[in-house]
C-alpha cells in the first residue's frame, strides 16, 4: 500500500452482544474491512461505558455484563473509509459511528519497514 500522510480515522461503538445475520458484529466488520482492503483495523473492548439507553455495562466481578462496549477502529484514506462506512449503516441496529481527520505518521509491515513520514525538526532545513 502506498504511503498517505492524510487519513480518516473510523470509529464504530457498538456491543459486544450486537450481532449481524447471527455472527459478532465487530467480527463481521473487521472481516469486511479487510475484504476491502483497507490499512488497518483494531477492535478494543471497553471495561465500563453506556450509551443512548444510559445502562451502564461494566466487566466488574460482581455485575458481570454480557454487552461491554466495543469500540473498532479503522484507518484508511478519506475515499476508502467514506465508502466503506456506507456499509455499516445496515448492519448497526443501535450504536454510534464517529470520523475523524488523522495524520498518518508511520505505517508498516514486514515488507516496507522503511516507509516512514518523517516530522519536521524545527528550525531544520533540507538542502
Amino acid at each position: 500500500m502506498k504511503l498517505f500522510t492524510e487519513a480518516r480515522l473510523l470509529r464504530v461503538f457498538i456491543g459486544e452482544s450486537d450481532k449481524y445475520e447471527g455472527r459478532p458484529l465487530h467480527q463481521v466488520i473487521v472481516e469486511r474491512a479487510r475484504e476491502r482492503e483497507l490499512a488497518g483495523a483494531t477492535v478494543l473492548r471497553g471495561i465500563l461505558g453506556f450509551g443512548a439507553d444510559s445502562r451502564i455495562r461494566t466487566a466488574k466481578i460482581l455485575r458481570l455484563s454480557e454487552d461491554l462496549p466495543m469500540v473498532i477502529e479503522i484507518v484508511d484514506e478519506p475515499e476508502r473509509i467514506k465508502n466503506f462506512a456506507g456499509e455499516l449503516d445496515g448492519m448497526i441496529k443501535e450504536g454510534l459511528v464517529t470520523l475523524e481527520k488523522v495524520e498518518v505518521m508511520i505505517y508498516r509491515h514486514s515488507d516496507d519497514s522503511q516507509q516512514q513520514i518523517q516530522p519536521e525538526e524545527p528550525g531544520r532545513e533540507d538542502k
